[in-house]
């Protein structure tokens, strides 16, 4: 069988006849896993994108001063408390609720075993 020779418009000969001396090592920079972990991953020549992907509806950012009870109670159902809230002002709205955050929203908040307890080890008033 005959090969073909891959053709490369670089010219290799050069580059490794040209030796590296001690003083270029100090040049090149350490590969350290900081290093590692801030490089791009390609897969196939194509970047990879890394964390959250973006949402096709971002949400706005806005200070909205609500009742402390009413954020107790949204806080004290455990993580996943902003969608709640969100998923109920769409509600009360009347918009199209997500189906994931409307079973959710439908819930009563949790009640945390943490804070009846306090509630019951607190001193005992005295009758009179």
């Amino acid at each position: 069988m005959t090969e073909k020779k891959r053709v490369s418009r670089s010219d290799l000969q050069k580059v490794e006849a040209r030796p590296i001396t001690p003083g270029q090592y100090d040049e090149i920079p350490e590969l350290t896993e900081d290093w590692f972990e801030g490089a791009e991953l390609h897969v196939g020549g194509v970047k990879v994108q890394r964390g959250r992907p973006r949402s096709p509806t971002r949400k706005v950012s806005l200070k909205l001063r609500l009742d402390p009870d009413v954020v107790k109670a949204f806080r004290a159902s455990g993580p996943g408390w902003q969608s709640r809230m969100n998923a109920a002002l769409r509600q009360a709205a009347r918009l199209d609720v997500p189906k994931q955050a409307s079973a959710k929203a439908v819930k009563p908040p949790a009640r945390r075993k943490e804070a009846r307890a306090s509630r019951r080890k607190s001193p005992a008033r005295k009758r009179a």
